[in-house]
């Protein structure tokens, strides 16, 4: 992790918080491919619905615990006792709606698996299979979501996923890598994007995205 004073980063406006500065400078937007990571990045995402990421990055070790190591085959077992054990955990988000959509998640997760052999082939074939390279400038050009977040969340309700709509599922792309949203003067988005070409060379696109309005990316 750099110097938060020697470095330029995107204008997220928390980074007072370690936690959060490590996060940006070593998760976000770095492509995942780890069916078990992306399974921990939808749980962590739907419960994040409404709240802010900073809560949900702080009790992130005590979902760990929660919900089997995000184990989706674990996860997917989970019955009546487990919702009760979970809603009575006070490390965790205590959501029955989100719970019940993070178990019946699991289960449509290894739905996924069945199909295409891994959730990440599924998953990246929604940017065909490189990350999208936006050229954001700052916050206020962020959309709260994108076309391909549409389409992706239309498919996922229709395999009877719940609790991820388009602008979860855009937060899920961004977190994931599918898109570089850093800002185009933060040191991770030149990273990041030689990474991209060194892999198979990442779609670039212009300022303009395909969604609307503006979207915090640092809640």
């Amino acid at each position: 992790m750099k110097s938060t004073k020697t470095v330029a980063r995107c204008p997220w406006p928390t980074f007072d918080d370690p936690l959060y500065l490590a996060y940006h400078d070593e998760e976000w937007g770095v492509p995942v491919r780890d069916d078990r990571t992306i399974y921990e990045f939808l749980v962590l995402e739907t419960f994040q619905a409404g709240l802010s990421w900073r809560t949900v990055l702080h009790k992130r070790a005590a979902f760990r615990r929660a919900f089997a190591a995000f184990k989706p085959k674990y996860v997917s077992r989970f019955g009546a006792r487990d919702v009760t054990r979970l809603l009575n955990d006070a490390g965790i988000i205590r959501n029955r709606r989100k719970i019940l959509a993070a178990i019946n998640n699991a289960n449509r997760f290894l739905d996924v698996q069945k199909d295409f052999g891994t959730f990440a082939d599924y998953m990246w074939s929604w940017v065909g299979h490189q990350t999208l390279m936006h050229r954001f400038r700052g916050v206020k050009d962020y959309p709260p979501f994108i076309d391909e977040a549409v389409a992706w969340a239309k498919d996922l309700k229709a395999r009877g996923f719940s609790f991820l709509g388009p602008t979860v599922v855009y937060a899920h792309m961004q977190a994931v890598g599918m898109v570089n949203d850093h800002i185009v003067s933060c040191f991770r988005y030149r990273l990041l994007a030689a990474r991209s070409a060194g892999r198979k060379g990442g779609a670039r696109r212009n300022g303009g995205v395909g969604g609307r309005g503006a979207r915090r990316t640092s809640s």
